[in-house]
């Protein structure tokens, strides 16, 4: 990682690349642990339950006398009937328009249960630029909804440390001539710890799925336990398809019984999508930690070397401690006891590709902070605490969250 691996480094493999690669190695890693856990888990009752079914198989052929060809046969069309949804006489029609409606639902919020697909080529054509445009805009429904989310708690927890400063005397009364002045480590630019907001939302995802989980399991006949594992399937829009709620024909107060239904799946889905947005940044903390016990040797030769080859170097910014490049530019003076350039000299087409690139980088980070509706400030391109990239929820958090524990 050294040399190579340094985000100031010539190579391709700089600190985004080696975040990328390093993630990308541990989430192969974690599919392949999975996997030889479910294996080990579920094999043996599969291979049960294949035993059980060719023995039942056998004994229902020998006892009415038929082939195994033409039982499988029966079999197959059972199977059709059962995906078409008529197989059984109290089931709900899939197709009318409740059930369309609840299948949409389904599509937009990606958790596509498979207990209902569209059969004509007309309805799978349709599917495809539907699901486009519902699922984008359905994202955009839940990053939204993660912003507003993190800003109420962030709010009330900066009421909470406000209340907490001012009760330990460290806070003076806020003076209505500058109510809104913000101060290095003052509530005004204070912001809430990731684990203090993952701790709410698991408590929030945790009552949603156990009151969603108590209905299910007195409306639907599951038990509770598989109520729980149905709420944490289709929240977390996994959506396997083997327990389905609301697919009987008729219910006891049926339409509070859906209303209700569409109501906790909606906030269940809004809450485990913050909460795996939020649980992103720790595991970003993780890989960045990965990152710096790896490459540790490289960052004081980095430095050095970027010190001492670069004196006569037009820089983009002081050197911070990470070897990132500050957005504001250093002002070459008409003076300089270190030799450099006066400023009435030519700069290399290098030094004018440096300042080109630290040009865009300003424009990148107003359009980003104008999007978001926060002040500009200058911040450097690339943090060791960061990814890059400034859309969607991760940006979020990073906006609106602290992300250690001297944040706090």
């Amino acid at each position: 990682m050294a040399g190579r691996g340094c985000g100031c480094g010539p190579g391709p493999l700089n600190e985004d690349n080696a975040r990328f690669l390093l993630l990308a190695a541990l989430i192969v890693l974690y599919l392949l642990g999975g996997a030889a856990v479910f294996s080990a888990l579920e094999l043996a009752h599969e291979r049960q339950a294949k035993q059980r079914w060719e023995e039942r198989l056998a004994n229902f052929s020998r006892r009415h006398n038929l082939s195994r060809d033409e039982l499988r046969g029966f079999l197959r069309h059972y199977e059709e009937a059962t995906e078409a949804g008529i197989r059984v006489a109290n089931a709900r029609p899939r197709w009318d328009f409740t059930g369309a409606f609840y299948f949409v639902g389904t599509v937009v919020s990606t958790i596509g249960f498979g207990m209902t697909t569209p059969a004509t080529v007309g309805g799978k054509i349709f599917l495809i630029f539907y699901g486009l445009i519902g699922c984008a805009s359905t994202i955009l429904f839940f990053n939204l909804f993660l912003e507003r989310l993190i800003t109420v708690i962030a709010h009330v927890m900066r009421l909470c440390h406000q209340r907490q400063l001012r009760r330990q005397g460290a806070l003076a009364p806020e003076s209505p001539k500058n109510p809104g002045k913000h101060e290095v480590g003052g509530p005004a630019g204070w912001k809430p710890s990731v684990y203090y907001v993952m701790l709410i939302l698991c408590t929030a995802s945790l009552l949603i799925s156990c009151c969603a989980s108590a209905m299910y399991a007195s409306i639907e006949g599951w038990s509770y336990f598989d109520a729980l594992y149905f709420c944490f399937v289709a929240f977390s829009t996994i959506g396997f398809g083997d327990l389905v709620s609301s697919q009987n024909a008729q219910y006891n107060s049926q339409g509070l019984y859906r209303f209700a239904n569409f109501a906790f799946i909606l906030m269940g889905v809004c809450c485990i999508y913050s909460l795996f947005n939020v649980i992103s940044v720790l595991i970003k903390q993780s890989v960045n930690w990965m990152l710096r016990k790896m490459g540790g040797g490289c960052r004081p030769q980095c430095q050095r070397r970027l010190l001492r080859s670069r004196r006569n170097v037009v820089m983009p910014g002081h050197v911070q401690n990470q070897c990132s490049i500050s957005i504001e530019a250093d002002r070459v003076t008409e003076s300089d006891a270190d030799g450099r350039r006066l400023s009435g000299e030519m700069i290399s087409v290098k030094d004018f590709l440096a300042a080109s690139k630290v040009s865009l980088a300003i424009q990148q980070e107003q359009l980003s902070e104008t999007a978001n509706g926060c002040p500009h400030q200058a911040s450097t391109l690339c943090r060791d605490s960061e990814f890059s990239g400034g859309v969607g929820a991760l940006a979020i958090m990073n906006n609106r969250l602290a992300e250690t524990s001297e944040d706090r």
